[in-house]
């Protein structure tokens, strides 16, 4: 077997070159493969393994410098950054996202491989696993403004729960300082001047905790596979979570998932970003308008949990009207969702929203916020609307004082949550949500 950095398997003119190349693993290694399909297989298709919801890159999350110029950004740069995937595969392909992007973002290399030990956030990978990632058969792509691009299929042999090392250099960099992003990657990426795609390692690399121009990675599977796209705020994106340590609640809901047969072919995605509301842009696109993008578009999708709307709550005025009118809102935001993701015969969780008493910038002291959450839960407890309903709130109220979060959960500003608080979250979910059964008679009716 040819281990060197050249030789991939991809699709070129709709044909499959034979070629296979996989990291090392003996046979035998790695989990069970139960889900793991041939390219030739009917019963087959591309699912998402792992995504990031794209966003346009604030000033103070550009680029380190000297990264980052007047009008350009990342030329002549090499950026390496590990995710962490859901289920595996042995072919695999990549997403590169210019949403944001002000002018045309020129891709020169990509490669991929494992990372060293397989750690997340580690600038050096694997000797012998690094693979090129083409794009109808050139190292090279132009992902136009606003579009994304998807690489040619490659054979590499990614085990479930393992992180994944991608590496991209851009000769020109892209002539724009408006760029697209995951700031909230709470994983450690690394940049270095010159083209170093196939280096084992980036001795004197700039560090950045910001993930840039990937978003998704997707593994092609038997059709028993899928996945689950989680929508949410900060609460879902990890923040209170530990850098590296992929410890946010939907990692933790995964972790479980794979454990048990039954549910261990489900892959979860998270398209979350601090800041986020359902109803008006804020830190990205608001949930209604990126619904499409971030979830119905995505790979073999079933299902979506909904974990969103605080901040609608928490940046509306503190009166009695708007607060009326916000929970309102939510709810008009709940059915739409709803409404939109059963029309692809996606099942629709929601979760209860969690406390912010005491938070200084939520928290008011007339109760008009709470007022409106404990509104939008009633509704999300009791309409029937969702296809079931997750109790956060429930979890991770302290009973004591139903308006604060458990002070074991709480980071200190009583919003967010810590990794054992998370982890109470991932546990709240049933893992039977996630059995294959069919839809019910009469689904996406309304």
């Amino acid at each position: 077997m040819n281990r060197g950095f050249p030789t991939v398997g991809l699709l070129v003119a709709g044909a499959l070159t034979a070629a296979a190349v996989t990291p090392a693993l003996g046979a035998g290694d790695g989990p069970d493969r139960g889900a793991w399909a041939a390219p030739t297989e009917r019963d087959a298709h591309w699912v998402s393994t792992w995504t990031s919801m794209p966003q346009l890159t604030e000033p103070g999350n550009m680029p380190p410098a000297p990264f980052t110029r007047d009008g350009s950004v990342m030329a002549d740069t090499t950026l390496r950054q590990t995710v962490h995937v859901s289920t595996g595969g042995e072919h695999i392909r990549l997403r590169f996202s210019n949403a944001f992007g002000g002018t045309v973002l020129p891709i020169t290399k990509v490669s991929v491989a494992l990372p060293q030990d397989g750690r997340a956030g580690t600038g050096a990978v694997e000797a012998g696993t690094t693979r090129r990632v083409t794009f109808q058969g050139r190292p090279a792509v132009s992902v136009p403004a606003g579009a994304q691009a998807v690489s040619d299929p490659l054979d590499f042999r990614l085990a479930p729960g393992s992180d994944l090392t991608a590496t991209v250099y851009l000769a020109t960099g892209q002539a724009s300082t408006a760029i697209t992003s995951h700031p909230g990657s709470r994983t450690t990426s690394y940049l270095r001047a010159g083209d170093h795609v196939g280096d084992a390692d980036l001795p004197g690399a700039t560090p950045t905790d910001h993930w840039y121009f990937l978003s998704g990675v997707e593994v092609w599977s038997r059709s028993t596979t899928s996945a689950t796209v989680v929508l949410g705020d900060s609460l879902t994106d990890g923040r209170g979570s530990t850098t590296n340590m992929n410890d946010r609640w939907p990692d933790r809901l995964n972790e479980r998932l794979r454990g048990e047969p039954a549910t261990a072919n489900t892959a979860v995605v998270n398209q979350a970003a601090g800041g986020n509301r359902l109803l008006n842009d804020g830190l990205g696109p608001n949930g209604l308008a990126r619904l499409d993008r971030d979830v119905l578009a995505q790979s073999g999708v079933d299902r979506l949990l909904v974990f969103e709307g605080v901040n609608d709550i928490g940046t509306a005025e503190a009166s009695p009207a708007a607060q009326k009118q916000a929970a309102a809102d939510v709810i008009a935001a709940y059915e739409q969702i709803i409404t939109r993701a059963h029309t692809h015969g996606i099942r629709v969780y929601g979760a209860t929203l969690t406390p912010f008493g005491g938070n200084t910038g939520y928290d008011d002291p007339d109760g008009y916020r709470e007022e409106a959450r404990q509104t939008v839960n009633s509704w999300i407890r009791t309409s029937g609307r969702f296809d079931s309903v997750l109790d956060f709130d429930r979890t991770a109220r302290d009973p004591h004082a139903p308006r604060t979060l458990r002070p074991s959960m709480d980071t200190g500003d009583h919003l967010h949550l810590n990794p054992s608080g998370y982890r109470a979250l991932a546990d709240t979910v049933p893992a039977r949500l996630f059995h294959r059964s069919p839809l019910p008679r009469g689904f996406g009716y309304n």
